[in-house]
């Protein structure tokens, strides 16, 4: 163990988890690398958990927060601030919803608790839909809503939570079902479910699951639940916080798979657009944004330093079609671990959508979870010069791999072939 790692387990809460058998210290980074502190470069294909979306040391958006730190780091929503409006402006634009407004947040959590907090008020209930293996993040209240039982330390919740299939297609009681008659069964479901309880505020689901190892229902199934929902005016909550800003290479927004009944209610999003630098959101419909009747502010959601380090990510991932790029070299990438996985008995299933890629890991011969196997090629990969992440509902079995967006096709074969070297070392 070394002495950074010590002095970790000493001050920090031991559910903080760490990956790696010998924990990893990264130091810097550029482009798609990232390099340790023993000077070891590795190619990244997780991005701090999806949230380097363009690339490291993005000269961009360095210079950006180098020159408005050099003004003023923050004010707090209580002043006017330029930069704030301006990345709002740009996020109410993109978000494809009717008479937008924006709330800017820390983090992911936060934006799915203000979501929430929205919802609930709007719509006078405390009743919530939520996807089974779904995360929404750590707070008490998105906690309480959290359809995976390995981010839910406490069952205690502000809310009632209803949990609804179809996060999942090739698990479950519909996984044999074709597509149309998945979406049929989940939409019979729901109907069902909503005949048991009082009206509830809002279903927040995620297009594709990010903790739950990437998971994702047939396209349309959200449209289809929508018009369900609107029967009853219960709203729809699209927690884009992993699925937003292009990554997913087809949509600019993951909820554009599901767009036959309009867009939702309510976007929230965080994680890519600062590239690192903390920024989360909420976009909802004017009435809905504006239901609260007490006052609110944000000491540091919009601060001045990582708007500006929005507004620049944004405009280069919008100049340089960066959605494009994912969904090029994403294809390439997933048609060749397909190709691996098609050879290797534990790969149950390589699915996702442009560069937000899952392979699922199951013990050879049975279609049991293989946690063991999943933290082995984690390993592999790493001693290979390649990071990735891990997830999976019922157990951590499933590899996460979410690049930068601006990844090369080299770099998509290189980090490819790392992988699959490391996937054979595990059978």
């Amino acid at each position: 163990m070394n002495d950074l790692h010590a002095r970790h387990l000493s001050v920090l809460p031991d559910w903080l988890a760490l990956y790696y058998e010998d924990p990893l210290e990264i130091t810097h980074g550029e482009g798609r690398y990232v390099w340790d502190a023993d000077g070891n470069r590795y190619l990244d294909f997780f991005g701090g958990i999806l949230t380097t979306m363009t690339a490291h040391a993005l000269p961009e958006v360095t210079k950006a927060v180098s020159e408005q730190a050099g003004r003023i780091i923050h004010s707090s929503t209580l002043y006017l601030n330029r930069p704030m409006v301006e990345l709002a402006e740009r996020v109410a634009q993109l978000s494809g919803i009717p008479d937008a407004r924006v709330f800017f947040t820390t983090s992911g959590t936060e934006a799915n608790d203000t979501a929430l907090l929205l919802a609930t008020t709007y719509r006078r209930s405390n009743t919530v839909l939520a996807m089974r293996n779904s995360y929404h993040g750590r707070s008490f209240s998105t906690v309480g809503i959290t359809g995976n039982r390995g981010w839910s330390p406490t069952s205690l919740s502000p809310l009632q939570t209803l949990y609804v299939h179809g996060g999942v297609r090739t698990r479950g009681p519909f996984a044999h079902l074709g597509d149309d008659e998945f979406i049929a069964a989940c939409v019979a479901d729901l109907r069902d479910l909503l005949g048991h309880t009082r009206p509830p505020a809002a279903l927040i689901a995620e297009p594709i699951q990010g903790v739950g190892g990437f998971t994702s229902p047939p396209d349309g199934l959200y449209a289809a639940f929508r018009e369900v929902l609107q029967e009853r005016c219960v709203l729809w909550i699209s927690d884009e916080v992993q699925t937003g800003w292009g990554r997913t290479g087809e949509h600019f927004w993951g909820w554009q798979a599901h767009a036959d009944n309009g867009p939702p209610d309510i976007i929230t999003f965080a994680k890519g657009i600062g590239n690192g630098t903390s920024i989360g959101g909420v976009v909802a419909r004017a009435e809905i944004m504006n239901c609260l009747d007490a006052n609110s502010i944000s000491t540091f959601g919009g601060t001045q330093v990582t708007m500006a380090a929005g507004l620049a990510n944004l405009g280069y991932l919008l100049e340089h079609d960066l959605q494009g790029n994912a969904r090029r070299v994403g294809g390439l990438l997933m048609e060749r671990l397909r190709a691996v996985g098609a050879q290797l008995p534990g790969v149950r299933e390589v699915r996702g959508r442009g560069l937000m890629i899952g392979i699922e890991l199951v013990k050879p011969g049975t279609d049991e979870a293989d946690p063991q196997a999943a933290a082995a090629v984690l390993e592999a990969a790493r001693e290979g010069g390649l990071l990735i992440g891990k997830g999976g509902g019922h157990d951590t079995s499933a590899l996460r791999v979410a690049p930068p967006l601006s990844l090369s096709v080299a770099e998509a074969e290189e980090g490819a072939a790392i992988l699959e070297r490391a996937l054979r070392s595990a059978w």
